[in-house]
């Protein structure tokens, strides 16, 4: 999986002088996992989360310059293909006309287009480009977030919120490149781009599981289904 020395770097304490946690399931015993000229990985052993010591993070101006420079167009045909392995398994398995919500919508909110072309009502936020923080008030049927959760600070605390806003029977359907087998973290090009700040297995996706009480579902190696009970 990733590239794990001989050896065990000391990890460094934050500013508060406590010792690291996880950003998701909050475990300790954190190790150092991997590093390169720009940034230290640590994992945790008890959800297998891979994430970016908190001193290497960008700052909110230098993230969204970065985001900027994505070049996405709603009529790119690859583009709504690549979507489109989360969107139909999520509309193969709710009711018609139901009501979503796209976290991390970005610049060019194409997921709620595809959606409400299948005749859904889709909400959407995104911190720098619809940040209306009303749509959490609001109850969902399903609730997607298309190549988002690597980019969470505060996966749990994000997470959290986005199943409380999810209906009995609702789904979460989520996009992230997860750490298989045949990953080689230090060439990865997810590990290389500086805004993917935490990186899911399999097993971290069966912890959430497990913490949500709930069953999952892998497609692939990056479509991850939860239904809440």
């Amino acid at each position: 999986m990733g590239s794990n020395d001989d050896h065990h770097y000391n990890i460094p304490a934050v500013s508060s002088g406590e010792q690291i946690t996880c950003p998701l399931c909050s475990g300790v015993g954190i190790s150092h996992y991997h590093e390169n000229q720009q940034r230290v990985f640590l994992k945790c052993p008890v959800c297998s989360l891979v994430f970016v010591h908190p001193d290497h993070f960008l700052s909110p101006d230098e993230e969204f310059k970065r985001y900027e420079l994505h070049n996405n167009h709603p009529d790119d045909p690859d583009y709504r293909a690549f979507l489109a392995k989360l969107v139909t398994p999520i509309s193969q398995l709710v009711r018609p006309q139901s009501i979503g919500l796209d976290f991390g919508s970005g610049p060019t909110p194409l997921v709620q287009s595809m959606f409400q072309e299948l005749g859904h009502q889709v909400s959407i936020f995104d911190i720098f480009y619809a940040p209306d923080q009303s749509v959490f008030d609001r109850q969902y049927d399903f609730i997607t977030a298309s190549e988002v959760l690597e980019h969470l600070h505060h996966p749990m605390v994000d997470l959290n919120k986005l199943w409380s806003c999810l209906r009995p029977g609702g789904y979460l359907g989520i996009m992230t490149a997860l750490i298989i087998g045949e990953v080689t973290f230090a060439s990865w090009y997810y590990a290389l781009d500086p805004t993917h700040v935490v990186f899911y297995a399999p097993e971290t996706m069966e912890w959430l599981a497990n913490y949500w009480g709930v069953s999952h579902h892998i497609i692939g190696n990056s479509i991850i289904l939860f239904q809440k009970s």
